[in-house]
């Protein structure tokens, strides 16, 4: 029962966090950007809560079960990005717009900000619908064989969870989703410092997890070498460096030096967080690789392998640290849907309503039309998490839709004098469209592969690489063969020279 009334107390706070915020969130500025107030550390707890969601704790566990510490090669592309971002942030926050579509308008064309825009839809409403999806799977597991309390099916679970992100992300937008997640990113590193210890007691020691699980879980690229190493290394590093959610919260600092300080906490943060949660799956996977619910018929159940975690957590830990996980849990579910609802609709109601259809909106207009669409994209990324086998597959689609559809054009707007509009807008185009092509038609492709070329995996963990090659390609070629952008285009996005 104590797993359950852990469960309520924390939605029970997330709420009224919500409703408290609500009553002084009065502007578009307020609702998008947290009235660009936002303080170091309170910065840190949302950068890094907005990183940490479910791709890690179901999605990056499960891979780190099957897989072993391999799996920190898909952690590593983050922390590498991290450190990249960090010569940009200062940048990123003197543009001081609402959306990265604002930046790739600014610098390229309307035509980008479009198809930017799309691009960050069809990418984030794949996050939240997975963060629904692990939702359901904890709210069925802290429920089941539970007495007194009726079980909640994994279905039911994730339309719960949708209803509630959508009531909190509506009360009071961005002000309520970076006032929560510093507590949220306390939850989380607590959680999982104190959990691990305690996993590794509870399954008999570090020599029985590593008599247990294949030799190859200890290997530096794993049992597929680098090239699938590298597979995953680059949809975090290439998202992470497009990340939109990322972007606009720098919008909310309160100035350049916040924003960039800012970067050096979440790398800790992020670094400590997730090599936790592998090292826990591995724990994990010393006591349960040849036991059931994980293994079906002497195969691994790769969707249930995905849910080590939290299984730990209520069947294995002491009670205190047990609920104190299952919390850090909910925490980041529920922090990252939060902000992955947060930016499609924002991007909606800036670089749509707002800039094509209603450009003598007034604020109050711009906001309640950001709040109907956070519950038209709710209901659509809950209909979206139907539509893939496991969550990594969905992190995956939507890591690379980001990764190659964005990234580039946005690092050249900062990077590059040369990148032209039609360059960036082509880049963004490529990207965009290969990685829907490979979704659209992964079965047959990997049917193809391995067939023909005895490929062995999951397509999505290769997608990376056409679809980042196309854009960059597009990128390039493109703005070589076209004229040079006036200095007016490229100037605001450059290091400014010091004043004397």
């Amino acid at each position: 029962m104590i797993f359950f009334v852990t469960i309520v107390a924390y939605i029970a706070v997330m709420l009224a966090v919500g409703v408290w915020k609500s009553r002084t969130t009065k502007t578009q500025e307020d609702f998008m950007v947290a009235g660009r107030t936002v303080s170091t550390w309170f910065l840190v707890g949302t950068l890094v809560c907005t990183w940490i969601g479910s791709g890690s704790l179901f999605g990056g566990a499960g891979l780190a079960f099957r897989e072993g510490l391999g799996d920190l090669w898909m952690s590593a592309g983050a922390w590498v990005g991290i450190a990249i971002v960090y010569f940009l942030a200062h940048r990123v926050r003197r543009i001081a717009q609402y959306t990265v579509a604002d930046i790739l308008e600014k610098r390229y064309t309307a035509l980008a900000r479009v198809l930017g825009t799309l691009t960050v839809i069809v990418a984030y409403l794949a996050i939240a619908g997975y963060q629904f999806r692990g939702a359901g799977r904890l709210l069925n597991l802290v429920t089941k064989d539970l007495p007194g309390v009726p079980e909640i099916s994994v279905e039911t679970g994730r339309l719960l969870a949708c209803l509630l992100v959508v009531v909190f992300t509506l009360l009071a937008g961005m002000v309520s989703i970076v006032s929560i997640d510093i507590f949220n990113g306390s939850l989380m590193v607590l959680g999982v410092l104190i959990g691990l210890p305690l996993a590794l007691v509870a399954v008999g020691g570090w020599d029985q997890v590593a008599a247990t699980v294949p030799a190859t879980h200890f290997e530096v690229f794993g049992q597929h070498g680098p090239v699938w190493a590298f597979g995953v290394f680059f949809p975090t590093f290439f998202l992470l460096l497009g990340e939109s959610s990322m972007y606009q919260k720098f919008f909310s600092a309160k100035d350049e030096g916040s924003a960039r300080r800012a970067v050096l906490g979440m790398i800790v943060g992020v670094v400590v967080i997730e090599t936790c949660l592998a090292l826990l799956a591995v724990v994990g996977a010393g006591k349960y690789w040849n036991l059931p619910p994980f293994r079906n018929g002497g195969t691994l159940d790769v969707p249930q392998t995905e849910t080590i975690i939290l299984y730990l957590a209520r069947h294995d830990l002491p009670v205190i640290a047990g609920c104190l996980l299952l919390g850090a849990g909910m925490a980041i579910i529920f922090s990252t849907a939060n902000t992955f609802l947060m930016i499609p609709s924002t991007n909606l109601a800036r670089d749509i309503y707002q800039r094509f259809l209603r450009p003598d909106a007034t604020e109050a207009q711009v906001v309640f039309f950001q709040r109907v669409m956070i519950v038209v994209l709710g209901a659509l990324a809950y209909l979206l998490a139907t539509q893939f086998t496991t969550i990594l597959q969905m992190a995956f689609t939507a890591y690379t839709m980001v990764g190659a559809g964005l990234t580039p054009a946005l690092l050249a707007a900062f990077l590059w004098k040369r990148v032209t509009p039609a360059g960036g807008t082509a880049s963004i185009a490529a990207g965009m469209s290969v990685t829907t092509a490979i979704t659209v038609w992964q079965e047959p492709i990997g049917t193809w592969l391995r067939t023909s070329w005895g490929f062995k995996g999951d397509v999505t963990e290769y997608m990376i690489y056409p679809a980042v090659i196309a854009s960059i390609a597009c990128l390039v070629v493109v703005s070589l063969l076209t004229p040079p952008p006036p200095e007016e285009k490229w100037r605001p996005f450059m290091d400014q020279p010091k004043a004397a």
